[in-house]
């Protein structure tokens, strides 16, 4: 009975060491890498293979301290083979995927990964790979290579044939266009800021988007106080700013990330040579409520190549005059009675620098009186082109009758698309002046002072339109006036010019005594007129950040053109500052307006500055205002 137990026993065992032993046997498990020589800064991919693994099986994965494991992403596929008449053969494959990076230049050895399951371990074989500074090209793959054992190999791709999963993401910036040098900055890998222009290579002149991101894989719950780059050397315009954050996924390099946009701005280049544009940064809460945590990050700085015009264009023609740009003309009627005022649209629209182009100047015949025009803009971003249309609005008064031809106007400027100079023309339009039903003199339009000057030395035309009217004399006879001496008002008017002398003698001291106040008295005046004109951007203190500042900026720069009696506006600082020394003005005030331009327009573009800020802003303005002949 003892020798049929044991007999019984034993077989049971061996059965079910029989049974087991073809699951331990079937696991396969190794890990490969797609390259073994790599740069410093290349990614590269490691994947790790299980197959068949047990219900409990938990992988370990290198964690080397040469390298930096950036991602990690895991599949599995199970395939059934059927052959002959036998039972189905079901696979079951694991497939981990890591994205890493080499810390250091070297030798450098990737452990064996650790799987482990019902009491017992595998490890796979260590990987040798060799490190170099910087980047080093991927090699191609070599005919005839021993290649690892595709565990996919039966299965449909993408994950047949050892496909990376991430081989149909392209390496995108969140703009659409594709990059080729996005770089994932060490130690803050899952967080960071990164700057990036459309073009690296531009005319001087010619429109390049500024587009400032946040790339991140953690949650965002705010970003505050992001300061732009400074741009020296480019005349900007903001083309986007969100007020949330809106996040898109994209895959760089093989690792998703959420991206969101904080800044686009359009960068017009006023001068040719590498300018550079400084580093982004901002303060950002990860996390939510109580569990947030504020980082600081710092961007990447860019370099833009600005090449001159080519030769061959309009002598003098501005940098602004770059673009695409089409001229028109725009008349509020080409038939008017004399005396009626004509309205005269001269309309320059396309895409540029819209704020700082300059349509050619209206010209008309001596007939007709050409009053300096009103300038309006009207600019539209349009994706990432600023695009728009600025208007000069003339008012022509003509001064005789007849017909009038206002001659064609001409627009050159440099189109960077064709690469070529172009000219934009009009049409000569003709203007016809009828009499007026009442003459010159029931013109119902109202005359100012200036206008009415104007006639008064112009000849005048008293054609109606009814023809010549007959002259006609009216006489009366009246009686004989007493002698002038004799009348009421002779001896006051006598006496008139030497009481007026007086009168001017004693307002002209008056006048002198308060014209030639002490120097404290002149300085408290000029800062009264200083603040004074600082009361419109006083009244947008507590609004948007655009508004506030455009409004002190246009305060300066109104004084600016007052002091120097030529404009300013649009000129880059080194150019204002070259008009200051000719002007004579001292380095210290020279300082005080450049550091005030640029905080104009720093301030612009960071929403939500401190009320702190602002005032210190117009006293700043205010300082610059005062004191000017000293």
């Amino acid at each position: 009975m003892r020798r049929t137990g044991s007999g019984h026993a034993a077989l049971a065992a061996l059965a079910l060491l029989l049974v087991a032993m073809p699951a331990w046997a079937s696991i396969e498990f190794y890990q490969t890498a797609d390259r073994t020589e790599v740069g410093t800064e290349d990614i590269f991919q490691l994947t790790v293979v299980v197959v068949d693994p047990p219900a409990n099986a938990q992988v370990q994965f290198p964690a080397p301290e040469d390298f930096e494991v950036l991602s990690s992403a895991q599949s599995e596929q199970r395939s059934i083979e059927m052959s002959g008449g036998g039972p189905p053969v079901i696979q079951t494959v694991r497939k981990h995927v890591l994205m890493m990076r080499a810390n250091r230049p070297g030798t450098l050895t990737i452990p064996p990964a650790v799987l482990t399951a019902g009491g017992r371990t595998w490890r796979t074989e260590p990987i040798k790979m060799t490190a170099r500074r910087g980047h080093v090209a991927a090699p191609r793959a070599q005919a005839g290579r021993q290649q690892p054992p595709d565990p996919f190999r039966n299965f449909p791709a993408p994950f047949g044939g050892m496909q990376d999963p991430f081989a149909d993401e392209e390496e995108e910036d969140p703009d659409g266009r594709r990059q080729d040098d996005v770089r994932i900055p060490r130690g803050d890998s899952d967080l960071f800021l990164r700057a990036t222009v459309d073009k690296k290579q531009v005319y001087v002149g010619e429109q390049v988007t500024l587009s400032l991101y946040i790339y991140s894989r953690v949650d965002l719950s705010s970003v505050d106080a992001v300061t732009m780059p400074k741009l020296e050397g480019f005349w900007s315009e903001d083309v986007e700013s969100p007020t949330q954050l809106s996040g898109e996924q994209r895959v760089v390099n093989g690792i998703p990330y959420r991206t969101y946009l904080l800044r686009r701005r359009a960068l017009f280049p006023v001068k040719s040579g590498t300018l550079s544009v400084t580093a982004a940064e901002a303060d950002i809460t990860t996390g939510f409520l109580f569990a947030g945590h504020r980082v600081h990050r710092v961007s990447n700085a860019l370099d833009v190549e600005v090449k001159p015009l080519p030769p061959g264009g309009p002598k003098g023609m501005p940098s602004a005059h770059v673009g695409e740009w089409a001229l028109s003309l725009e008349v509020s009627q080409t038939r008017v009675e004399l005396g009626q005022p004509v309205t005269v649209k001269v309309v320059l629209e396309g895409a540029g620098n819209v704020k700082n182009v300059t349509p050619p100047r209206l010209e008309a015949p001596a007939a007709l009186k050409v009053y300096d025009p009103t300038t309006s803009d009207k600019v539209v971003p349009n994706k990432w082109r600023i695009q728009g249309r600025r208007v000069q609005e003339y008012l022509v008064m003509p001064q005789r009758t007849g017909t009038f031809t206002l001659p064609p106007l001409e627009f050159p400027y440099f189109n960077p698309k064709t690469g070529r100079y172009e000219v934009s023309r009009t049409e000569p339009v003709e203007l016809t002046v009828e009499p007026g039903a009442g003459g010159v003199a029931s013109a119902p339009v109202p005359a100012s002072p200036t206008q009415v000057a104007d006639a008064a030395s112009e000849q005048k035309n008293v054609l109606t339109a009814n023809g010549l009217r007959p002259l006609r004399y009216q006489a009366r006879f009246e009686e004989p006036a007493a002698a002038v001496w004799q009348r009421p008002f002779f001896v006051p008017t006598l006496l008139s010019p030497l009481g007026l002398m007086l009168a001017l003698g004693l307002v002209g001291l008056v006048r002198g005594r308060i014209s030639n106040p002490d120097e404290t008295s002149r300085n408290r005046q000029r800062a009264k007129a200083a603040r004074k004109r600082l009361a419109e951007a006083e009244k947008l203190r507590e609004g948007s950040s655009s508004a506030f500042y455009g409004e002190v900026e246009k305060a300066v720069l109104n004084f600016l053109e007052a002091r120097l009696h030529a404009p300013v506006g649009g000129l880059t600082h080194a150019a204002l500052d070259a008009k200051l020394v000719e002007a004579g003005v001292d380095a210290n005030r020279r300082m005080r307006v450049r550091f005030v331009l640029e905080a104009c327009d720093a301030g612009r573009f960071a929403p939500g500055a401190e009320a702190a800020a602002r005032e210190s802003i117009l006293d700043d303005a205010a300082a610059v205002m005062e004191g000017w002949d000293k």
